[in-house]
């Protein structure tokens, strides 16, 4: 399909015609280039020629044309606006330089010539063909551009315009400006190529008695039937007026006067979800529908744009990988071979797509995340060490170490016989049996003593009557195990199977990884830890190898909640969670064929809609139940009896202890022996 450029002028000058002609980036099939009306469309005006030169020979030639010019371009400059003129060889050079002379042009004009061979149309073919890259360079370095064409010779027309889609010159942001002497009748076969250009076609009618030049604009999506319409008209005499509620390069894509049927490629996903309904044509037939976020999307675009749209679905479901000699599968394919004019997706940003299609503005900015099965509730054995925070058990021990000091200091200070007899020592001992809430007496001699002992007796006692609280709490507490947070721990557990999207685009993530995280799951998935499915196998795979606990599934976030959601609307259960880890970051966005000019249209209308925030409330409406298992609980509390599996770790430190006592016992018991011998 074509695209749009800037204005030009139009004008007449030493028997020849000027005009730009702008068209969109997409080839056009060389039937619809080539013109049935063969060499009689220019040859039967011979003697309309005579008269028409004798015209441009005429005092008022400059006049007109500068009056002309000025007229189509007004308002329509840019600050880095530039013209490109395009001629068959007939055009003399002073004609391009006076009209030169009378404009306005800030970034500079280029001229092109292809000269037409009467005797052989290849020739004519060829010598466009090689011009056409040159002009496309220089182009591309002035984002505002016109190109004019002047040609009476419908073979040098046909020929620009077939090699101006195949080579990309013209493009929606350049307008092209067409002048000529050929009728509506002789340019029917571009009807269709013109309907998709920026295009305004003036053509030039001349009498001895006067001068006119009538301008068409090529509607898009118009019947074949349809004739072009008429926006104004120039002479002389009157200048420029406008017949129609349209301006010169009307944003033709912007509302759609007739309205249009497309084709919208579409996958299942979890944001396109696809159901079946009544055929209203056929009655007791069913038809499948598209709903969903991205539904509700195309449903306001055909709305903004005026068109119908029916889904067309791709026959391998995906959304497209590359094969080899640059073709591909599923939507992608389907919209390079315009059998849709738009591929719903919604697709990632990726280089290589970008040369073949268009991307729409962004839809939505998303990252990647692990969804994987919750665990069942287990206990912990070590439960009983949770009641008390790391740092309470550092700091009950720091102050057992304080208190040391602090005895012994004391004890130094104000008797030195307590210090011979190590009767400290006992003391400390003591205060640790008051902490394990063990009955004894404690001789108490000084007033620090007592002090001591006073402030120890009440600390210990909150803490162990804390202790006790929470602990009763937690051994009622049950865990539900959470292991695969991010990607490193998923690589890092043999047993477990990550399942990716097939035609996301990450196989050539995958294969170009030479380090990193990429290599290592590059490597998993020679070893068959890593597999590819298409997002309609998605709800299946999570009642079946996801929920087993052996398989984690790949995706991004807001298609996460979306799976989620309808399995907790089936199941009524919250059996999956997601990795806290995100990665990936990435837009998405829709595609349509390369340089088709709605998908500027599009990008003014989604961007509305994201400004909007209107996308991110059709995925609450579409799912009312997105949210409900983000913040699912990893403890649940039970009431039961205790049994050995709740109390073993107590029991282990228990007969360590016995452990390392009998081991002290005996080192005790050989020192003694040793000694005595």
């Amino acid at each position: 399909m074509p695209d749009h450029g800037t204005d030009t002028p139009c004008d007449v000058q030493d028997g020849n015609t000027i005009g730009t002609c702008t068209q969109m980036g997409s080839t056009l099939a060389p039937e619809n280039v080539l013109s049935p009306c063969g060499d009689q469309s220019v040859r039967g005006h011979d003697e309309e020629a005579d008269v028409w030169n004798s015209l441009l020979r005429g005092k008022h030639k400059s006049s007109s044309v500068e009056l002309l010019v000025k007229a189509v371009l007004t308002d329509q400059s840019q600050f880095s606006h530039s013209i490109f003129f395009f001629t068959d060889g007939t055009t003399s050079a002073s004609t391009i330089f006076t009209i030169i002379d009378h404009l306005d042009i800030p970034a500079g004009v280029g001229t092109f010539e292809a000269e037409v061979s009467v005797l052989d149309i290849n020739k004519t073919d060829t010598q466009v063909s090689q011009v056409i890259p040159h002009a496309r360079r220089i182009r591309q370095l002035s984002p505002y551009s016109t190109i004019v064409v002047i040609s009476d010779e419908l073979e040098f027309v046909g020929s620009f315009v077939k090699w101006s889609l195949k080579g990309r010159l013209v493009v929606w942001s350049t307008r092209l400006l067409t002048i000529t002497r050929l009728t509506l009748a002789h340019l029917q076969p571009y009807y269709t190529s013109l309907s998709k250009m920026n295009v305004m076609l003036l053509i030039i009618k001349e009498s001895q008695d006067e001068l006119r030049c009538n301008m068409y604009v090529h509607l898009p999506f118009s019947p074949q039937e349809t004739l072009p319409l008429r926006v104004g008209y120039w002479t002389p005499q009157r200048g420029l007026l406008l017949t129609s509620h349209l301006p010169l390069f009307p944003e033709k894509f912007s509302k759609f006067v007739h309205q249009p049927h497309l084709l919208a490629a579409s996958a299942e996903s979890p944001l396109h979800r696809m159901t079946m309904i009544d055929d209203p044509v056929t009655p007791g037939k069913q038809i499948f529908h598209f709903g969903g976020p991205m539904g509700d999307l195309l449903d306001y675009l055909a709305e903004a744009l005026n068109f119908t749209y029916s889904n067309v679905r791709p026959p391998d479901g995906v959304w497209g990988s590359k094969l080899g000699k640059g073709s591909w599968t599923g939507m992608m394919r389907m919209v390079m071979t315009e059998e849709a004019a738009i591929a719903v997706g919604p697709f990632m940003i990726r280089q290589d797509r970008a040369e073949v299609v268009d991307f729409t503005a962004s839809v939505f900015l998303d990252y990647w995340r692990i969804l994987a099965a919750r665990g069942v509730p287990e206990e912990d054995p070590w439960g009983f060490i949770f009641p008390l925070a790391p740092l309470v058990w550092a700091a009950i021990l720091a102050v057992m170490v304080v208190l040391a000091t602090a005895i012994f200091l004391m004890n130094l200070w104000f008797s030195y016989k307590y210090i011979v007899q190590g009767i400290w020592l006992q003391v400390i001992f003591d205060y640790l049996r008051i902490l394990l809430q063990q009955d004894l007496s404690v001789p108490v001699y000084w007033w620090w003593e007592r002090i001591l002992l006073v402030v120890w007796m009440m600390g210990t006692l909150v803490i162990t009557r804390s202790y006790s609280g929470n602990l009763m709490a937690l051994l009622t507490v049950r865990h539900i195990a959470q292991p695969y947070q991010s990607r490193q721990q998923v690589l890092d557990d043999p047993s477990v199977t990550m399942i990716w999207m097939v035609g996301s685009g990450f196989e050539e993530l995958l294969q170009s990884a030479k380090s990193g995280i990429y290599r290592e799951m590059a490597d998993a998935e020679r070893n068959g830890r890593l597999i590819w499915r298409t997002q309609a196998q998605y709800p299946e795979l999570m009642d079946s190898l996801v929920k087993q606990g052996d398989h984690v599934l790949i995706q991004v976030d807001s298609a996460m909640k979306a799976l989620t959601s309808q399995h907790f609307r089936r199941t009524g259960e919250c059996s999956f969670y997601v990795s806290k880890e995100m990665f990936l970051p990435s837009v998405f966005v829709m595609i349509g064929p390369m340089d088709n000019p709605i998908i500027p249209a599009l990008n003014k209308r989604i961007m509305l809609m994201t400004e909007a925030g209107l996308f991110f409330q059709w995925i609450k409406s579409a799912d009312l139940n997105s949210t409900v298992c983000n913040f699912a609980p990893t403890k649940i509390t039970v009431r039961t009896t205790l049994a050995m599996s709740n109390v073993r770790g107590m029991f282990v430190i228990l007969i360590a202890g016995y452990a390392v006592s009998l081991s002290i016992l005996c080192i005790e018991y050989l020192t003694a022996n040793i000694k005595h011998i």
